[in-house]
């Protein structure tokens, strides 16, 4: 079953979230060289602007990816693996770590940096993207923990030398976007007198949070098409990380 953590690039209602995704590895894709383990490739679609600015990439994610690896370039490898530890993956090994919207699901998340750290070489760098929880309208149940710009510098900060903390933002469209979607949350979340979101544990919310969450972007697809299939990767840019950003972008250096 495919989750609302799930981005598709065939389904236009998760437009929003896809560009933004896309941006992400546009960006890393300026900095990635040599060996490049990628944590969570999903649905593979970030494979294309990876492989090509490496010498071997190596994508792991716990489930099967739907795209075709014989399609992949020929310096691809994938291979399925519930992380952390990075099983297999020798010290000092590799030149780049990326890994987009993962680290909010570890429950360990302090080993898993660690992991990271220990696999990249001196100097090797960890890019690493995860939503902005001041800019979260509700609890998502699918995630362990979303964290602050100082949260998140704190944790990386103990196994890396220095972090550069960015952040993507929207512009006009997607902010429109995010406050018509804001307001239709809450006209849900308004009945929650009793704070349950928050209260209740997360296995026990993860349908029906997922459920909502679909209506919800199919609901302002069929309201208003445009405001969600004209939205594009140039509606988000990378900056300074600030409370107001969608998701923490952060560079680690070992």
């Amino acid at each position: 079953m495919q989750t609302a953590e799930r981005v598709s690039a065939q389904d236009l209602s998760d437009n929003y979230v896809f560009q933004r995704s896309v941006l992400a590895y546009v960006e890393a894709a300026k900095l990635v060289q040599g060996k490049v383990l990628e944590v969570g490739y999903g649905e593979g679609y970030g494979v294309k602007h990876l492989a090509g600015k490496a010498e071997s990439y190596l994508g792991i994610d716990k489930y099967p990816s739907p795209a075709h690896e014989k399609e992949f370039p020929s310096n691809v490898k994938v291979q399925i693996m519930n992380v952390p530890p990075l099983t297999g993956i020798a010290d000092n090994s590799l030149d780049f770590v990326v890994s987009f919207q993962v680290i909010e699901h570890i429950d360990n998340d302090e080993l898993y940096v660690k992991e990271i750290a220990r696999v990249l070489k001196p100097g090797g760098k960890y890019i690493v993207t995860t939503p902005n929880i001041k800019m979260s309208i509700t609890r998502n149940p699918w995630h362990v923990r979303e964290y602050t710009i100082s949260e998140l510098k704190t944790l990386l900060g103990r196994h890396f030398s220095s972090v550069q903390a960015n952040g993507v933002f929207g512009r006009a469209k997607v902010m429109d976007y995010y406050n018509k979607n804001k307001a239709s949350v809450q006209k849900i979340t308004r009945f929650d007198v009793f704070n349950l979101q928050y209260r209740l544990p997360r296995w026990m919310l993860q349908i029906p949070y997922d459920f909502m969450n679909r209506r919800n972007r199919k609901k302002l697809l069929q309201q208003n098409n445009t405001l969600v299939s004209d939205i594009t990767m140039e509606d988000y840019f990378v900056a300074e990380a600030k409370d107001e950003c969608f998701d923490l972008f952060y560079i680690a250096t070992k």
